[in-house]
């Protein structure tokens, strides 16, 4: 006989969800039990919840399909949201298999019950509560198409005990999702008229547009029209490097993107919005779009965004090429390592066909000019900004990715929040090289101190902002998770340890000692 556990992972694999990260619990130990009975579903255990939910985004990323998740209750459901925020900006298919009490047992009210719609409800996606065995096939297969609707998004599935347990399931055949609206052959004609007008324009574009085809299209309008292509702050995947066009993105401080829209008559956005500014500062404009500009959307994310811009691209630059980067890498420095100076080792080593998952914030601004020319690579960003993605991300992306060398550029403040990932990467022998850029200070948060207009910080103000008092080594806590660990403090030892992590299997970390940029 079939339990409703059994169902569901069955359901999963013939939906092509073959990889579960996750942390479970007592309400889902006969999940746990029926992965011996479906070996096609790969179980991956990570110690915290934000590394599953991060992992899952991550796998998302690179496989363009989802990854389960399995979360113990409400609480466990709790301690993933902020990865989760991270993957819902990102519009990343997840599914999360959330287990709760047994249906009879709910109404005593024990010490682990809590209200699990309301947390899922959060993830502004899909959410529903199996109530029988009868049902686990089907919503389980409307979940994997919920997940993979246009643009992707994250599917909760609630499964009680009793129902996970209980016989009379049977698995469901999968779902077509309902895939993505055909471009609008008036806003394309629209916005021809716009760029033929020869005023000023950007063309601001994200989601799926930041991939090869998108920005061969994207390029190819900007050298017809001299329309000048930006693409958005935080993308989900961005491939660059050389053999594929040079397309800035949009700055992270308002102040910077204000001065690559200044004079800007008309904004087109394509696959993602009108900017805004990450948060309210005194005097200052939330809305990034110039005065006066008028915004045009050549498609949103529930389009087929990529062939809106391929039509766009055809009808004014016909028969055209895209300009691609040259293959130039930076010389390699020499000296202590210095913000300005370890993106140029990163630049001048890069591996061909890399995955960067690129958290190294502040540490970082330098990265994307020092790494134009390298060999081809993706990027993945912290799209929804919420801090401690980076090693998740990676961990996920490694996995859905095992022939691809997977980097991760990561900021010492915010790798505190799921250094755990690495015993994941440890377990799971991921070809994962992280780069940790040590500062020891929450330095984005000194720049914000400023920016914000408070007053002069003290003592106790710049206290809250420091990592130091202990200062941390992350050396011997990468090895205290099983993952072999080095320490650069020059650019001699970074290209040395980066050169020699990148020729051996399974993962390595680099503690890179660098002063604060702020």
């Amino acid at each position: 006989m079939t339990n409703g556990a059994q169902a569901l992972i069955t359901t999963l694999v013939d939906c092509g969800v073959e990889v579960c990260f996750g942390n479970p619990g007592t309400s889902e130990m006969h999940f746990v039990a029926a992965l011996d009975t479906v070996p096609q579903m790969r179980g991956v255990l990570c110690l915290f919840e934000g590394v599953v939910t991060g992992a899952a985004d991550g796998y998302a990323r690179i496989a363009g399909k989802p990854a389960a998740t399995l979360l113990h209750l409400g609480a466990g459901l709790g301690n993933g949201l902020a990865n989760l925020h991270n993957a819902r900006r990102a519009h990343m298919p997840v599914i999360n298999v959330i287990g709760d009490h047994a249906t009879y047992h709910k109404k005593y009210d024990a010490p682990l019950e809590s209200d699990i719609e309301p947390l899922a409800d959060w993830t502004h996606g899909w959410t529903r509560r199996t109530n029988t065995g009868a049902d686990v096939g089907r919503d389980t297969a409307e979940a994997v198409a919920a997940s993979l609707a246009s643009p992707g998004r994250i599917a909760n599935l609630i499964l009680p005990a009793d129902v996970s347990w209980g016989g009379g399931a049977e698995a469901s055949e999968p779902i077509a999702p309902m895939p993505p609206a055909s471009p609008d052959p008036k806003a394309i004609n629209e916005i021809t008229e716009v760029l033929r007008t020869g005023e000023s324009a950007v063309l601001l574009i994200g989601g799926p547009a930041t991939g090869v085809r998108g920005l061969e299209a994207a390029d190819r309008i900007a050298a017809a029209t001299g329309v000048r292509v930006l693409a958005e702050t935080f993308p989900a995947r961005l491939t660059r490097g050389a053999g594929v066009p040079a397309i800035e993105r949009l700055g992270y401080l308002a102040e910077q993107a204000a001065f690559q829209l200044d004079g800007v008559e008309h904004l087109i956005v394509a696959g993602t919005r009108a900017p805004v500014s990450f948060f309210a500062y005194p005097g200052k404009q939330s809305d990034l779009t110039p005065k006066g500009a008028a915004v045009h959307t050549l498609a949103g994310l529930d389009a087929d965004v990529v062939g809106a811009l391929e039509q766009l691209a055809d009808l004014v630059a016909p028969g055209s090429q895209p300009r691609l980067a040259d293959a130039v890498v930076p010389e390699l420095p020499s000296g202590e390592l210095t913000p300005q100076n370890w993106v140029q080792v990163i630049g001048a080593l890069l591996p061909e066909n890399a995955i960067v998952s690129d958290e190294s914030n502040t540490s970082g601004l330098l990265l994307p000019a020092a790494t134009a020319g390298s060999p081809r690579h993706d990027v993945l960003t912290l799209t929804g900004g919420a801090i401690g993605q980076g090693l998740p991300v990676a961990l996920g992306a490694a996995v859905a990715a095992p022939d691809r060398p997977v980097i991760a550029l990561q900021a010492d403040g915010s790798a505190a929040y799921t250094i755990s990932a690495l015993w994941t990467m440890a377990r799971e022998d991921l070809d994962v090289t992280v780069v940790l850029l040590n500062n020891s200070a929450y330095a984005i948060l000194r720049l914000e101190l400023s920016r914000v207009g408070a007053e002069a910080a003290g003592p106790k103000a710049n206290d809250l902002l420091d990592l130091s008092r202990p200062n941390m080594d992350f050396a011997k806590i990468a090895e205290g998770f099983g993952v072999p660990a080095t320490v650069a403090t020059t650019c001699e030892e970074l290209a040395e340890q980066f050169r020699r992590a990148l020729a051996e299997p399974g993962p390595h970390l680099i503690d890179a000692r660098i002063p604060a940029l702020f």
